[in-house]
């Protein structure tokens, strides 16, 4: 196993002039479910965080996709094309992957790994999740991580998620985690790095 509510105002609005402002548009994104932060945290225990890290900074929003770059969601056949962990995810898992991953959620702070964190959104750190007076320059500074949400079986005793961490020097990777549920907890069953990019060598996938 490798390690490694509308606003009133709002709604009066659409009422007014729904060409202007179409449903779908005003719709916030889904909250990610409070059981599928255990598994962020032991993924970020377990491959990221060192003795040293005093913060980590995180995506706001789970990403929708495997690769840096891309902007179209993930389909099936995609998924399927890079015969991942070598062919052996269920296949209810790899349909449960992708079809939570249609569209991104948001993240909120229930994260418990053990070190401070703080979300950013775009350039922006945001509040509160680290006391302003700790200088962020000043820490060991784990940055920037990324979750998909995740996918189960149906059975919901398979579980798989997507991470990846984007370095300020452009280095990176992306990994995929599979995990098994033995009985109320989970353990990580094995991962796989889906792509490094290394210096000035660019993306790479295995």
């Amino acid at each position: 196993m490798k390690r490694a509510t509308l606003p009133a105002l709002l709604i009066l609005t659409c009422l007014a002039a729904p060409e202007l402002l179409p449903a779908e548009e005003t719709l916030a994104p889904s909250a990610v479910p409070a059981e599928d932060y255990a598994l962020y945290d032991q993924t970020v225990e377990s491959i990221f965080l060192t003795s040293y890290t005093r913060l980590v900074v995180i995506e706001r929003m789970t990403v929708a996709r495997l690769f840096p770059g891309l902007t179209e969601p993930m389909t099936i056949g995609s998924f399927h094309d890079r015969n991942f962990f070598m062919g052996r995810l269920p296949p209810d898992l790899a349909r449960g992957f992708v079809g939570a991953n249609r569209e991104a959620g948001r993240l909120e702070g229930r994260f418990q790994f053990g070190v401070r964190y703080r979300f950013v959104t775009g350039q922006s750190l945001e509040e509160p999740e680290v006391s302003a007076a700790v200088p962020v320059q000043a820490l060991p500074v784990l940055e920037r991580l990324a979750f998909s949400r995740v996918g189960r079986t149906l059975q919901q005793d398979q579980a798989l998620v997507y991470v990846e961490q984007m370095r300020p020097d452009g280095t990176g990777a992306g990994f995929l985690v599979w995990f098994h549920r033995e009985g109320r907890k989970w353990r990580i069953f094995d991962t796989e790095v889906v792509w490094t990019i290394r210096s000035e060598e660019g993306l790479e996938s295995p």
